[in-house]
C-alpha cells in the first residue's frame, strides 16, 4: 500500500518539500508519495479532515497554519505546546499528533554553520510561528536577543513566553540599531507579501533569512548590498524535513545530498 504524505500551506506552489521528501523516499525504497496541498487561511479544520479521509498519514505545516494546527491536533509534544506552533503532524487512530521540528532544525543549522550566538547581539525580525521556534533556540543558547516586529505587543508576548529579558523593538526602530547585530534572523514573509526591508550597513554581520528562493531573494539582495554575509533558509528547510522523515519512517535521510539538490534547483530557477 502506497502511503500518502504532504505539506499544507498557502502559498504552497513554491515549496521544495515534495522535491526533498520524494527524493528521500526513492533513495530509501519506501512506498510513499509526498505532495503539496494548498489550504487557505481559515480552512485548516476542513482541510485536515479531508486529507485524513484520503488516507494521508503525515503532514508538514507551513504558513499561515502553524499556530492553528496546534489547536487542532488531538495531542502535541511539550515542545510544540511551549512554542505555540505545530509544523509536523502524524495521523493516528485517534487523530492528528503534533510536533515542532522547526526549533531543532534551526539549531542544527547553527551547528553546521558554526554560528555561535552565546553572549552575542542577535536580532530576530518577526514574531510569528517560525519566530517562536527561532527565539526559543536563541534564548536557550544564551544570545543577547532583540525581538523586532511591526506589532510590538506580539513581540512582547513572544519575549514573555520564550525569551525573558529579551529587548523588544518596533520594526522601524530596530533598523536604527541593526548595524550592531552579530546575526539578524529574518522570519518575516516579505517575499510572499510584497514587503521589503531597508537594512543598515554592517561590518561582518550575518543576515539569515529563513525563507529561500524567490521568497528570500529581495531581502538577501538588500542585505548583501549593505555588507552582510547572507544565509538563506534551505539548510533549515532540509533539517526540519529530515527530522520529520525520521519521525515518520525511523530513518535519518541524507541531508547533505538533499541540500545540494535543492541549491542546484534554486539557482537554476532564480
Amino acid at each position: 500500500m502506497t502511503h500518502l504524505l504532504g505539506v499544507v500551506g498557502d502559498p504552497i506552489a513554491h515549496s521544495l518539500s515534495p522535491f526533498i521528501q520524494n527524493g528521500w523516499l526513492r533513495a530509501n525504497h519506501i512506498d510513499a508519495v509526498y505532495s503539496a496541498f494548498e489550504v487557505k487561511a481559515g480552512e485548516l479544520p476542513s482541510g485536515l479532515d479531508a486529507l485524513g479521509r484520503q488516507g494521508v498519514i503525515g503532514l508538514n505545516i507551513t504558513l499561515p497554519h502553524k499556530e492553528e494546527a496546534l489547536q487542532l491536533a488531538t495531542s502535541a509534544s511539550e515542545t510544540a505546546k511551549r512554542l505555540g506552533a505545530v509544523n509536523f503532524l502524524v495521523r493516528r487512530d485517534n487523530g492528528w499528533i503534533g510536533e515542532n521540528t522547526d526549533a531543532p532544525g534551526f539549531a542544527m543549522t547553527l551547528d553546521y554553520g558554526d554560528i555561535d550566538v552565546a553572549g552575542r547581539d542577535i536580532f530576530l525580525l518577526g514574531a510569528g510561528g517560525s519566530a517562536r521556534a527561532v527565539a526559543s533556540v536563541l534564548a536557550q543558547r544564551g544570545a543577547q536577543l532583540t525581538i523586532c516586529n511591526r506589532t510590538v505587543a506580539r513581540a512582547e508576548a513572544l519575549a514573555r513566553d520564550l525569551a525573558p529579558g529579551a529587548r523588544v523593538l518596533g520594526l522601524k526602530e530596530a533598523m536604527q540599531h541593526l548595524s550592531s547585530a552579530a546575526v539578524a534572523v529574518n522570519t518575516l514573509s516579505l517575499g510572499h507579501s510584497g514587503g521589503n526591508l531597508e537594512l543598515p550597513q554592517t561590518v561582518g554581520g550575518i543576515f539569515y533569512d529563513i525563507s529561500y528562493g524567490r521568497g528570500a531573494a529581495a531581502a538577501l539582495a538588500e542585505a548583501r548590498s549593505k555588507g552582510w554575509r547572507v544565509l538563506d533558509g534551505l539548510g533549515m528547510l532540509v533539517a526540519q524535513a529530515a527530522i520529520s522523515f525520521e519521525h515518520w519512517f525511523g530513518v535519518l535521510p541524507d541531508m547533505a545530498e538533499a541540500h545540494a539538490r535543492c541549491r542546484k534547483l534554486v539557482e537554476a530557477t532564480s
